[in-house]
């Protein structure tokens, strides 16, 4: 691989609690080992837990100083995560990859209506989750973060089933910390949030990376940290939606590249996979997710890691 290329827009995906601490932790070894800012980029397209880290880099929070101290939602046990953080993925893996792959060459925009109808239809049939989101919107405000028009944040609207991205032209008017609680609303584990009258779940109901919105033309670098996309079978209840994560994010990365653009797409090396454990939603690993995300923003940077 070439040595590592700064990138002007940088794609973050979901991947709960220890996919935050990984993401946040490549970028602060890609910092240290080259001098990348990522709060310089000129756009950033979050989903889920990756809402969470573009979000404080629209607050000019450099990850450096604060990893495992940013803004997060509850840990969840792995018997309550499980299940319903593979179905919210599962759903944008399964119907996403289904509806997308035949029309990669019209820029998946055709396929949206269709992905928002199977959508709508599986959401309908999840009971409403309970737990609140509300601190974590609270502590990104109070951090700074802010529409400066780089920044959005996917959603899935649960009445259409289709995507949202707050903080593009046409998107519903909210506050960051706001669309940022919409990203993150795990189907069936917490409560739907609702701005303008409809309610907003997940972005990764409809994709785990959305790396398709990602503003890009000829020439634009594109950097997607995907923490799913290396999950193996043997891994617990997520494992055996890394391979479907992977292909989504290939057909994403090919409509980009149709464009023009240059995409590098990362997913977690096999020492940050073994961090993680089964359980992204488990705090208890976070110190080590850390380390071996920090020392694979390293090896990006040497050329030596190989992008999943």
């Amino acid at each position: 691989m070439a040595p590592f290329a700064h990138p002007s827009v940088l794609v973050l995906g979901g991947g709960g609690l220890l996919g935050e601490a990984w993401m946040s932790a490549v970028l602060a070894g890609l910092a240290d080992a080259t001098g990348f800012d990522a709060r310089e980029c000129d756009a950033w397209v979050g989903t889920s837990a990756g809402s969470i880290v573009a979000a404080a880099l629209s607050a000019g929070v450099d990850p450096r100083t604060r990893l495992g101290e940013l803004p997060e939602p509850p840990p969840l046990p792995a018997r309550a995560a499980g299940g319903p953080l593979r179905q919210a993925l599962g759903l944008g893996l399964a119907a996403g990859g289904a509806a997308a792959g035949p029309l990669v060459a019209l820029g998946l925009r055709a396929s949206e209506p269709g992905g928002a109808l199977v959508r709508r239809a599986a959401l309908a049939r999840v009971p409403a989750g309970r737990r609140s989101l509300e601190a974590l919107g609270r502590e990104l405000e109070r951090a700074g973060a802010r529409w400066d028009g780089r920044l959005a944040v996917a959603a899935v609207e649960v009445e259409s089933g289709r995507r949202v991205m707050f903080g593009t032209p046409g998107a519903p008017e909210a506050p960051v910390g706001t669309a940022v609680q919409a990203s993150c609303a795990i189907p069936g584990v917490f409560r739907p949030v609702t701005v303008a009258g409809r309610r907003y779940v997940d972005g990764g109901v409809w994709s785990p990376t959305n790396l398709d919105r990602a503003p890009a033309r000829r020439g634009t670098r594109v950097l997607c940290l995907s923490p799913t996309g290396s999950l193996r079978a043997r891994r617990g209840p997520l494992g055996g939606l890394g391979l479907v994560s992977r292909s989504l994010a290939a057909v994403e990365s090919l409509a980009l590249e149709r464009r023009g653009a240059r995409v590098q797409v990362v997913a977690p090396d096999a020492s940050s996979l073994a961090a993680i454990g089964p359980n992204l939603m488990d705090a208890g690993p976070r110190a080590n997710v850390i380390a071996a995300g920090v020392a694979q923003g390293h090896a990006l940077a040497r050329g030596a890691a190989e992008a999943a």
